[in-house]
């Protein structure tokens, strides 16, 4: 049957009447868990899409533009070109891998672990991160971080329903402040958050410092949560890894990655390292995260931790010359640069070019010079404390660094003194 319309009488159809704007209905109201309430979109996507914007040289985002090596990835497609290696791997890695991580471990640490009970492969250190906490924090504990910090323990701790207590760390040389440290622990705190090298600051923590942390842990009973993935980017002093110390493997569990030190990072092959009764907790959070890690490049990653020293040596002389480049490049143009003992970032103070936040002035970095940087104030719980600072990352090729240093020569002024 055919379907009936309403015409007028001169067998024109009618306009549709359209509702008035109250009778729209209001869009959905955005809905987050309260615990998670106070968090925006991260800064780095958030610079990255204004980089991508105004076609600006990103040197925000800790990513390379250059790819890892290639018997890394010759690894990786020849396990995917393997029928028998892209299922479901094992929960907890599969183990090659395991056994890679422990031999590493062992080569940095001295302490020979079990890879079938105290490694578990994780998807990035920031899983790691996630399984380490929501596996072994509780609503009632206090976590010490220091600050400024990779934005995702703050996140996580949040996640956990556990209180996040901070200790900061001051240019220009970002030391460890004894007596705040101190005061920082308490009957309540359940462990410490150490990130060394350090992201932002390039900060490496000396053996003076970790002992530190390492009595005031065994004192006050507390655990340690290390992230140790720039172990390999170290230019000036030494990498410690705080499990080493005395008494600390116990309490310790140690985090690490491939991407940062091969220039993978969007594999997110990462893994924790602890003992036995540590352990549990995270491999049962990380069996409900993800369960698993992307199979093909856990058979890569194996490959990849049995690179020779050689390989570690050049890794070092290829970013000291980007580092250079970079440092260099900052100082003449007039920032405050506080020189990094590692990591790929790098720490100035903006202030010379009389701009009142690092927001403001990574926005006009980003809009009138070219060039996309990390304002570092979203990494302390008081963003007053990063409004002068600003990070820098120097994984990049040196034609791009080179590119960027002529980029800010030319375009970025300072201000006129007024004459008076």
């Amino acid at each position: 049957m055919a379907s009936m319309s309403t015409t007028h009488s001169n067998g024109v159809a009618p306009e549709p009447t359209m509702p008035a704007p109250s009778q729209y209905p209001a869009p959905p109201k955005i809905q987050v868990a309260k615990r998670l309430e106070q968090f925006k979109t991260t800064i780095f996507t958030e610079i990255s899409i204004l980089a991508l914007k105004h076609n600006a040289i990103n040197l925000g985002q800790g990513f390379p533009n250059f790819d890892g090596p290639d018997f890394v990835k010759k690894a990786a497609i020849e396990a995917i070109q393997d029928g028998g290696k892209n299922q479901y791997a094992r929960g907890f890695g599969i183990p090659p891998l395991n056994a890679a991580i422990a031999e590493s471990f062992k080569k940095e640490s001295g302490i020979t672990v079990n890879p079938e009970t105290e490694v578990t492969v994780t998807s990035g250190c920031t899983e790691a991160i996630a399984a380490t906490i929501l596996g072994l924090v509780n609503p009632e504990d206090e976590i010490i971080v220091f600050e400024p910090f990779y934005d995702s323990y703050q996140a996580t701790v949040s996640m956990s329903g556990a209180t996040l207590k901070t200790v900061t760390l001051r240019a220009p040389n970002f030391d460890v402040p004894e007596q705040e440290l101190r005061a920082a622990f308490s009957s309540k705190t359940r462990a410490i958050m150490v990130n060394t090298p350090h992201n932002p600051t390039g900060k490496v923590f000396s053996r003076q410092e970790l002992e530190l942390i390492a009595s005031l842990c065994k004192e006050h009973d507390a655990l340690a949560f290390c992230d140790e993935v720039y172990n390999k980017l170290v230019f000036n002093g030494e990498h410690v890894s705080l499990a080493s110390l005395d008494g600390m493997y116990e309490r310790t569990v140690t985090m690490n990655s491939l991407g940062k030190t091969f220039s993978l990072t969007g594999w997110k092959i990462g893994w924790a390292v602890a003992p036995p009764h540590l352990m549990r907790g995270v491999r049962l959070a990380h069996s409900y995260i993800t369960f698993a890690t992307a199979t093909p490049f856990q058979w890569a990653a194996a490959e990849a931790l049995r690179a020779p020293d050689s390989f570690y040596a050049e890794l070092i002389k290829d970013y000291s010359a980007k580092k250079d480049i970079l440092v260099e490049g900052l100082k003449s143009v007039g920032f405050e640069v506080y020189e990094p003992d590692g990591t790929y970032f790098v720490m100035v103070d903006h202030t010379p070019f009389g701009f009142e936040s690092d927001v403001a002035f990574c926005k006009y970095l980003i809009e009138e010079v070219g060039i996309a940087a990390i304002p570092p104030s979203v990494f302390y719980t008081n963003p007053v404390d990063g409004k002068n600072l600003v990070r820098f990352a120097f994984c990049k090729d040196e034609e791009t660094l080179k590119a960027a240093v002529e980029k800010l020569k030319t375009k970025l002024k300072k201000p006129v003194a007024s004459s008076s």
